[in-house]
C-alpha cells in the first residue's frame, strides 16, 4: 500500500532519465508517447513544486479539478489523466504542460468576471493538451532526454511568465535557441480555440463568454500601452482570432449560465488573500453595505475568512451566523463543503465543546474534501486518536498521491503511535513530491535505523535507488 504513493513519481525515472528519444526521422513526425508526456508533465511538476509556485490550498485546487474534469468529459480523450492546478501568482495566465497538466495562475481566477469565461480558458489549454501542441513542439527538440524534454518546459514557463527569470532558466537549460520554437503558433491557437468552444458548448457553458474575454483582455492591454498581460503573450490574440470565435458563436443562442456558489467563494478567497486582512475586512464590508455588489453569500464567507485571519473570533462567528441563514435560504448553499469547512474553522476558533463531533459528521457528509479532512485529522491527533487518523489518511494518499499535507499529517500520526519507520517514510514521501531529494534521502535512511519487516525495508531501498538516480540525472542537466 505505501509503495503505491511513489508509483507516479519513480516508477518510469529509469526510462525518464536514460538515453535521448530515437531517431524518428524527420522532425516533423517526432511523437512523444502518451507515458513519455506524463513523464515529462511529472518531472516539469516536481520542478514547479521545489520553486514553490503552487498555491497552497486545497479547496482551490479541488474546485479547478472538479470544473475541469466536467470539461474533460467532452474532450476527444476523455479517460486521458489531467491535473489542474493554481500558481501562487497574480498575473494573468494559464498554460498547458505534456501529460494533462494545466496551471491556472489566481490573478486569471480574479480576471474571469463568470464561471462560464474561466472554463473557456480551461478549455481551451484542454484543447492544446488532446491536440498534443507543446509535446509535439519539445518532442521536435530531437535527441534531448525527456528530463531535458521536462526542463526546457519548465523553462519557457518561466520565460512566459518573467522576463528576468527567463534569462536563468533558459541558460541552466542551453535552450534559448528554442524559446521561438515553443511558442504556439496561430495555427496552434485556432485548432485550440474551435476544440476548447465545443467542449465549452458541450458542458453546457456559455460559449460567448470566450470571445468576450479575449475582448476585455484586448482592451485591457491597449489601457496598459503595451505592458499585455501574460496570458496574451502566450496566448497571442489577433483580431482575426477573435472574429473567428465570435462568427462560430453568433450561431448560438446567448444564454446566461448561473455561476457555482464555488466559483464565487473560491474568488472571495482570493481577493482576501491578496490584501492584507484590515483590508480584506474594509473591502468585504464594504461590499456588503455601501455599495452592496457581488454574491452576498460570497461576500459575507469572505468576510468571516478575514475576521478569523485578523483573529477577531467573536465577530466572526456573529457574521457566521448570517451566513448561514442566508445559505439556508438560497437552495444552492445548503449543502456546501466549502461553507462546512469554515464553520468548522469558526468552531476551532471559539473552542466549542462539540467541534470534534462537528468534523465528524461534515467529513462524512463530504468525504473527498480535504481541507475539511486536514482539520478533521488535526483535532483528531489532538485528542490522542491517531489510529483513525491512520486509517482516514491511508484512503485520501490513494486519491491524491501527491498531496505533501496528508503525507505531513501521516508522519505526525505515526509520531503519534511510536511508529519511527512509517513516520520517517510518510515524511520522506512528503519531501519527494516537493522536489527536496536530499531531505526525502534523508528521512529515508532514518527509516532504515529504525527498522522494519524485510518487505518495507526492500520497499525502502528500492525507494533510496530511484531517488538517487534523480538526483544524479539533475546534476547532469
Amino acid at each position: 500500500m505505501r509503495k503505491l504513493t511513489l508509483i507516479l513519481l519513480l516508477s518510469f525515472s529509469s526510462f525518464a532519465f536514460g538515453d535521448g528519444l530515437p531517431d524518428l526521422g524527420d522532425v516533423s513526425q517526432t511523437v512523444l508517447t502518451p507515458i513519455q508526456e506524463r513523464q515529462i508533465g511529472q518531472q516539469s511538476m516536481l520542478e514547479i513544486r521545489y520553486t514553490r509556485q503552487l498555491l497552497d490550498d486545497a479547496e482551490i485546487s479541488d474546485y479547478l479539478n472538479q470544473l475541469g474534469y466536467r470539461l474533460v468529459g467532452y474532450s476527444s480523450e476523455p479517460s486521458l489523466e489531467f491535473e489542474f492546478f493554481a500558481l501562487n501568482d497574480f498575473g494573468v495566465n494559464a498554460f498547458a504542460l505534456p501529460g494533462g497538466f494545466i496551471g491556472v495562475n489566481a490573478g486569471l481566477l480574479l480576471t474571469t468576471q463568470s464561471e462560464s469565461e474561466l472554463a473557456s480558458v480551461l478549455s481551451h489549454e484542454i484543447a492544446h493538451v488532446t491536440q498534443h501542441h507543446l509535446a509535439r513542439m519539445v518532442a521536435s527538440q530531437k535527441g534531448d532526454t525527456l528530463a531535458s524534454m521536462a526542463a526546457i518546459a519548465v523553462a519557457i514557463l518561466a520565460a512566459r511568465s518573467n522576463s528576468q527569470a527567463s534569462q536563468a532558466a533558459l541558460a541552466s537549460v542551453q535552450a534559448r535557441a528554442v524559446q521561438k520554437q515553443l511558442d504556439f503558433t496561430r495555427i496552434h491557437e485556432q485548432e485550440a480555440d474551435r476544440i476548447g468552444l465545443d467542449i465549452l458548448q458541450k458542458a453546457d457553458f456559455n460559449a460567448h463568454a470566450m470571445p468576450e474575454f479575449l475582448e476585455r483582455l484586448q482592451r485591457a492591454t491597449r489601457l496598459l500601452e503595451g505592458n499585455a498581460p501574460n496570458y496574451l503573450r502566450t496566448h497571442p490574440i489577433t483580431s482575426d482570432r477573435i472574429a473567428d470565435i465570435e462568427n462560430r458563436v453568433n450561431k448560438q443562442p446567448y444564454r446566461l449560465m448561473p455561476d457555482s456558489l464555488d466559483f464565487q467563494l473560491v474568488r472571495s478567497k482570493l481577493i482576501g488573500a491578496q490584501k492584507t486582512t484590515v483590508d480584506a475586512i474594509s473591502y468585504f464590508n464594504d461590499a456588503l453595505t455601501t455599495h452592496k455588489h457581488g454574491n452576498p453569500i460570497a461576500q459575507r464567507y469572505g468576510l468571516v475568512n478575514a475576521l478569523l485571519r485578523n483573529n477577531e473570533v467573536e465577530r466572526a462567528s456573529q457574521e457566521l451566523e448570517i451566513l448561514r441563514t442566508q445559505a439556508h435560504a438560497s437552495p444552492q448553499s445548503q449543502n456546501n463543503a466549502m461553507l462546512a469547512t469554515l464553520s468548522g474553522q469558526v468552531k476551532r476558533a471559539t473552542k466549542a465543546s462539540d467541534t470534534l463531533d462537528y468534523y465528524r459528521t461534515a467529513v462524512r457528509n463530504f468525504p473527498r474534501h480535504r481541507a475539511l479532512i486536514y482539520d478533521y485529522v488535526d483535532l483528531l491527533l489532538q485528542s490522542k486518536q491517531a489510529e483513525i487518523a491512520v486509517k482516514l489518511l491511508a484512503e485520501q494518499v490513494v486519491r491524491h498521491p501527491a498531496d505533501t499535507t496528508l503525507y505531513n499529517l501521516q508522519a505526525r500520526s505515526y509520531n503519534q503511535l511510536n511508529k519511527s519507520f512509517e513516520q520517517h517514510q510518510a515524511q520522506a514521501y512528503s519531501y519527494a513530491w516537493q522536489g527536496n531529494l536530499f531531505a526525502a534521502i534523508e528521512q529515508l535512511e532514518l527509516a532504515k535505523q529504525a527498522g522494519g519487516s524485510f518487505y518495507q525495508l526492500s520497499t525502502v531501498e528500492s525507494d533510496l535507488r530511484e531517488l538517487h538516480e534523480m538526483l544524479g540525472a539533475r546534476a547532469k542537466k
